[in-house]
Order: structure tokens, then sequence, then C-alpha cells
């Protein structure tokens, strides 16, 4: 009963390639689950070893690895993401090994080129490995970072946009991918998030733990192009999200996942202050979440 009250699970993102270094360290903060991730390719590292490894240290602390992550752009497949489809291949392979499910990043898209001539690409890419993935029991899911683009224009991922999503989804009609979600972005593109986390809530596979803030004084005097910031990435608990509204849609929509906390952005909590923001942000996640079980009298 305890466990099915929790449900959501809390934990943190690390670099896959630092695993082994890192989680021993920070295992004992009180995270309940790890997202390895990879940028632009897994590299050289031994998948299996490293898998093997990371059950050893936090198996008997009864954590789990939540998802593996590839972010590059397997759309192009050249240049810096040569190796990016080929790693989406190695991850989706080797899921069973880290005890997860889900490997996730970006949708990627054709360079510099509108979000509509980008999906024949990922029709093709995202079609095989989905099959792939379909085959071995493994879903995936789409970061909702725009990574500076836009609908015209870009450099790394579509899946930025519900519009796109529909178009993805459609495109590639498998139960199989879904979305890595997050208010963050939404509220850096002016999207009220929880709305649309209701919408497609069905359709999140994992959650990132970043919110957003928005200095909205700013946004009325000088506007998103100005030379004002308007917004920040912030660690929850320090952003606009309420995240117990975040905790009760996940929950009414059945998600069994995790919320991942992504560091490395919030503009006060980094550098030195950048575990003890992580530490905030999960004791806060876990209140949203309700921590404490009260058994009805019998």
């Amino acid at each position: 009963m305890i466990g099915d009250y929790m449900g959501i699970q809390i934990g943190t993102m690390v670099a896959g390639q630092d695993a082994v270094r890192v989680i021993p360290q920070i295992a004992g903060h009180g995270f309940e689950t790890f997202n390895l991730s990879f940028w632009l390719t897994t590299g050289d590292i031994d998948l299996a070893e490293t898998a093997n490894r990371l059950q050893e240290t936090i198996g008997e602390r009864n954590q789990t690895i939540s998802a593996l992550s590839i972010y590059g752009n397997p759309l192009t497949d050249t240049g810096d993401s040569a190796d990016t489809i080929a790693s989406w291949e190695r991850l989706i392979d080797h899921t069973h090994l880290f005890g997860t499910d889900l490997v996730t990043g970006f949708a990627g898209r054709l360079t510099g080129r509108p979000i509509e001539e980008s999906m024949p690409r990922f029709t093709e890419v995202f079609g095989e490995l989905a099959r792939r993935a379909e085959a071995r029991g493994v879903r995936l899911a789409f970061e909702n970072c725009d990574m500076g683009g836009n609908w015209e224009t870009g450099d790394w991922n579509i899946a930025h946009n519900p519009a796109a999503w529909e178009r993805m989804f459609n495109a590639v009609p498998s139960d199989s991918i879904g979305l890595e979600w997050e208010p963050c972005h939404q509220l850096v593109n002016l999207i009220e998030p929880i709305p649309q986390l209701r919408k497609w809530a069905n359709r999140v596979f994992h959650v990132h733990g970043k919110d957003a803030a928005i200095a909205w004084d700013v946004v009325r005097e000088d506007g998103i192009h100005g030379s004002r910031l308007f917004a920040w990435h912030r660690m929850p608990g320090f952003g606009d999200t309420n995240w117990t509204d975040v905790m009760t849609i996940l929950r009414q929509a059945g998600y069994r996942g995790s919320i991942d906390i992504e560091g490395g952005h919030d503009p006060v909590y980094n550098g030195e202050l950048e575990m003890t923001g992580q530490a905030l942000a999960l004791s806060y996640l876990k209140r949203c979440r309700g921590d404490i079980f009260v058994p009805n009298p019998t």
C-alpha cells in the first residue's frame, strides 16, 4: 500500500560517463532514482560493465536507474551527432541491464529547416527505432527543450511544441513513444504548463525536475527580445510551477515513473551550491508528493 501511495519516485540526472564515480557520492542524499544522460554519444563506455557496477552500488539501497538518455541530433546523424542513432540503438539494447525500460532524448531535426521538412526523416529514423524498442519491451520519450530553435528553424529538436507532438505521434503511431516533459521549457516560451500537462499526461513517460521563473514586469516593459532577461531556469521549489498540481495530474493519469531533477541551470544554486540546490529541490518535491503514509483505522 505504501508503494502504491508513493507511486512517483524522485531522483536526479547524472552524466552517464561519470555515473560510477558520482552516484556513490550522492546516493545517501535521499534520491530514489538516477537518470543517466549522455551528450551526443555513449562513446566508448562499456554499458554492460557500467550497469553491473551501478547495480552493485545502488541495489542494496533500494534505488533504481529510471532512464537512459542520449542528447544529440539523430535526424542529421553527421558531424558531432554522427554516433547519435547508434547510441539510441545501444541504449535500447542495454536497458534491461540497468533495470529500466526507458530511453529518452532529442527527436532531432533537419538543421535550419522548418519542422514540417523534418517529418519524413523523423518517420524514417524513429519508425525503425520504435520497432527496435517494441521488440525489446522498451519505451522511447522525447525531451521537450527547443534548444534555441523555433517552428521555422533550429539545430536540435522538433519535439518542443504540442503541434509538433501531434505530427510526430501520427507519423510513428506506436504506444512505445511518448514525452520527456518538464514545465521549464513551457514557461520560457510563455506557455502555461499545467493545462498542457493535463492534456498530454497520458503520453508522458518521464519528467525532468526543472522549473522556470518569469519576470512578468520585464515582459510587460521590454518584451522578450529586449536587453534584459525575462526568464530563468530554476530548481523545483524556486520557480513558478506548483508541483503539487503536477503530482496530482500525473497521479490522476496513472503515471508510475520518476521525476529526476535536472541541475546545472539554476542562477543561484550552481557551482559549490549545486548539490545544496538539488537537496532542497528533492525535499520540496517529496513534500509535494506527500512523503508520509498514514494508515486508516481498522
